[in-house]
């Protein structure tokens, strides 16, 4: 499977490699990294085969192309498997059809060593897990570091050249919005190009379900994830940084009576939550205007394509605002203004 992200210039592309749970000897209570890879085992001489695979639908002349190694702590397992790694990776940058290699790894497994050598094989992209930046969310969840040793990674692997993804996490056992809130600021303030927003699933066979059967954590309905989640997009879309992801991946795996216990693990999350944030907008807009709403017209005015998400979930938002204000009829304008982007008048015809 190949998941493609939008960049500026050319399409960017992302060969994924999942590596299920090697190298980490910890069991965050949300973890279970075989099921969310959907693989038991790994096995290396069937990497190459599926780069190959994935390549061979890829316009590689009018895409960035990076294989990306994802599904475990990729720099916590076996120092020659990771080189090994590499090294397949770099066999398809020297020929010219990718351009480099990004990978995931947690916080307590980044120092210099492992940095130059990730340098040396041409990784230019670090996705880093840091979930939270609060103790007692990180405690409670059993993540097995501190949110000093958080910053501490950040700090090395933005200095040492390479992008930084933050990877975090919504609704983890004894988190508050608040909590959630300040890691995504931290994120920004660290210099991440990127993010990731996961709404906290619960899964077969993790603690977490077990804490759920003893009523020690509740999981967020899809709303609540979406009213919690939608907030921190906010942060990490003022700050400029790219949102690569809200939500997991979806596969039959995921969602399957074996693997998938509860939570908000809806196929459409981060399109729900565009939707919100599209909604407060055009509400704050709206309530900035001195004027007499009833049987009027609303032209509002949203980024190409962005339609279908400003108009919420089964047309929600027009719902509520035509309740709200009195409007008669909604109408809306293509531009081209930067997502995110509303602008809104009143019209007098109906």
């Amino acid at each position: 499977m190949v998941f493609t992200v939008k960049t500026s210039t050319k399409k960017h592309i992302n060969i994924p490699i999942f590596i299920p749970h090697l190298g980490c000897p910890n069991m965050c209570v949300f973890c279970n990294q075989r099921t969310i890879s959907g693989r038991q085992e790994f096995d290396i001489s069937t990497v190459e085969k599926e780069i190959e695979t994935a390549l061979a639908t890829i316009d590689t002349e009018h895409s960035y192309v990076e294989i990306a190694f994802f599904g475990g702590s990729f720099t916590g397992i076996d120092r020659s498997l990771m080189v090994d790694l590499l090294k397949i990776a770099n066999r398809f940058i020297n020929d010219g059809r990718v351009h480099s290699v990004r990978c995931s790894t947690r916080p307590d497994y980044i120092d210099e060593e492992i940095l130059s050598i990730l340098e040396k094989y041409c990784v230019k992209t670090i996705e880093l897990g840091i979930q939270s930046t609060s103790d007692g969310v990180l405690l409670a969840s059993k993540r097995g570091h501190t949110s000093l040793d958080t910053e501490k990674a950040c700090r090395m692997i933005v200095d040492s050249g390479f992008n930084l993804v933050g990877q975090m996490m919504v609704g983890l056992p004894s988190a508050t919005l608040d909590d959630e809130l300040k890691t995504a600021e931290f994120i920004c303030k660290m210099g991440a190009t990127g993010a990731r927003v996961y709404p906290t699933v619960v899964f077969n066979d993790s603690e977490l379900k077990y804490m759920c059967e003893n009523r020690a954590y509740s999981p967020l309905t899809v709303e609540e994830a979406v009213d919690r989640t939608k907030e921190v997009m906010k942060v990490f879309i003022l700050h400029g940084v790219d949102i690569i992801r809200v939500g997991l991946c979806s596969s039959d795996n995921l969602v399957s009576d074996d693997t998938y216990y509860a939570g908000p693990n809806h196929v459409a999350i981060r399109e729900l939550c565009e939707g919100e944030i599209y909604f407060d907008s055009i509400i704050s807009a709206l309530d900035n205007k001195n004027v007499d709403f009833n049987k009027k017209t609303l032209l509002i005015r949203v980024p190409r394509g962005e339609v279908s998400k400003v108009c919420g979930h089964n047309k929600r938002n027009k719902t509520k605002i035509k309740e709200k204000y009195g409007i008669s009829r909604i109408a809306f304008e293509e531009c081209d203004m930067p997502k995110y982007h509303i602008s809104v008048d009143i019209l007098d015809k109906e």
